[in-house]
């Protein structure tokens, strides 16, 4: 049994900073630390920042002293601004790529241009691109929906930073038909583009491939649907005691890989997890061999 480790697997930039700036932060603080939202979408990292103090609220209403701390997604103008009413201090740990993206749809809201986003509606990301568009912004989830947007003389079309490739291109091609002067921004950032390569190419070369992270991270969904559409037996899972010796069946060649917000710990356990089924279905068989 042979276990490759997908490159550029672990937590990326923009999830280290938000980590290190929320720890940091309880440090420096003696009074309440709250982040606006799960800081990432890892359950293990949420309990882990919980048993240090630092809580996730997810209504702004609720959030009445103390320090908040923005998490790596971003937040609307409208959170800042009711945030700056309450006069509660504020730690900014949103991606600088998000922030990057963020500017870019303020300035073509300004330009005056629909801006087609493609992501998850329910993502926090994309939630809060939409608060720079000035109501200029809608959001797309897919190939389809973008057929049945009106014609337009002008648009532009970017997506949320984790968003799939494959599906920004397809996207944008549907776009092509219903504007006739498109913008496109790939704005994917280069670690999730790298990501998804790096899993591409690992699902064509094993028999069985495990994504790991947490079920509403939306690059680890990404990395899933990627690998699902060129190997079946993609399992998606949060950590290794979801590993079963079925899904490792008559597999020689196994693949791992994760999502950004997935630590590095989770990848090993599931590497051990990996190779105590296989030790465990080896001694079976010699048993039952014996028996013969």
């Amino acid at each position: 049994m042979e276990i490759i480790i997908a490159k550029n697997t672990g937590l990326c930039y923009g999830v280290k900073r938000a980590l290190r700036m929320a720890k940091e932060t309880r440090r420096r603080k003696e009074g309440k630390v709250s982040t606006l939202g799960d800081l990432i979408h890892n359950p293990r990292v949420i309990a882990d920042l919980k048993s240090q103090g630092i809580l996730s609220v997810d209504d702004l209403n609720n959030l009445e002293e103390g320090t908040v701390i923005i998490r790596s997604h971003g937040v609307s103008p409208d959170v800042y601004r009711h945030l700056k009413r309450k006069k509660i201090e504020v730690v900014d740990a949103t991606c600088p790529i998000v922030k990057k993206i963020q500017k870019l749809v303020a300035k073509l809201a300004g330009e005056k241009l629909e801006i087609v986003i493609v992501g998850n509606k329910q993502h926090p990301e994309s939630k809060g691109l939409i608060g720079y568009s000035r109501d200029r912004g809608v959001v797309i989830e897919s190939e389809r929906q973008a057929a049945t947007l009106a014609f337009r003389k002008k648009r532009a079309v970017l997506a949320q930073s984790t968003q799939d490739l494959f599906l920004f291109k397809r996207v944008v091609s549907a776009l092509i038909e219903k504007t006739e002067e498109l913008r496109v921004f790939n704005t994917i950032c280069h670690s999730t583009q790298t990501r998804q390569r790096a899993t591409s190419e690992l699902a064509s070369e094993v028999q069985a491939l495990f994504i790991v992270g947490g079920k509403n991270s939306s690059n680890t969904y990404q990395l899933f649907q990627i690998s699902k559409r060129i190997l079946p037996r993609t399992y998606f899972i949060e950590n290794a005691d979801q590993i079963t010796p079925k899904m490792l069946h008559g597999a020689k060649k196994i693949g791992i890989s994760g999502g950004a917000s997935t630590p590095p710990e989770a990848i090993e356990e599931a590497v051990e997890k990996i190779k105590q089924n296989f030790e465990q279905q080896s001694h079976e068989e010699s048993r039952v061999q014996c028996q013969r």
